[in-house]
């Protein structure tokens, strides 16, 4: 499956909450063009159908995605947004009627979060993690 929608704009980094190591930098490469390379390689094979793209417009779902560098593990680490679990109490929105739309949902923004990240280290970033282990680490 795919979704023929157009590329959204790109979501802005949060100020808190996320490590803030080069967080000006992945922003400035999203903008670069990472964003849209990867939402189109998500948008190409996502499941997420034209109408649940529209509660996730709706909902401004992707004004809360976080990507931040992780040094540790040398790799581009996202916090994707999602419908909550108490999404019938809130009544969040009136075209969410079943789990199976919210699991589709939460699924795809995942998806989306992974691509663009996937997109980030393969095509964009040049830097290199600066971690160094420990010098006292047993050896096994």
């Amino acid at each position: 499956m795919s979704l023929d929608v157009s590329v959204p704009p790109v979501p802005d980094i949060p100020t808190a909450g996320a490590p803030a190591e080069r967080r000006e930098d992945i922003a400035s490469l999203l903008h670069a063009g990472a964003w849209g390379d990867g939402f189109d390689m998500w948008a190409a094979n996502t499941r997420v159908t034209e109408a649940q793209w529209a509660v996730v417009l709706e909902l401004e779902l992707l004004e809360q995605f976080a990507f931040f560098w992780d040094d540790f593990a040398d790799r581009v680490g996202y916090h994707a947004p999602g419908i909550p679990e108490d999404w019938r109490e809130r009544s969040i929105h009136p075209d969410i009627t079943t789990w199976e739309t919210v699991s589709s949902i939460n699924a795809g923004l995942t998806e989306l979060g992974q691509a663009v990240s996937d997109v980030l280290k393969a095509e964009y970033i040049t830097w290199e993690s600066s971690y160094e282990p420990p010098s006292d680490l047993p050896e096994f």
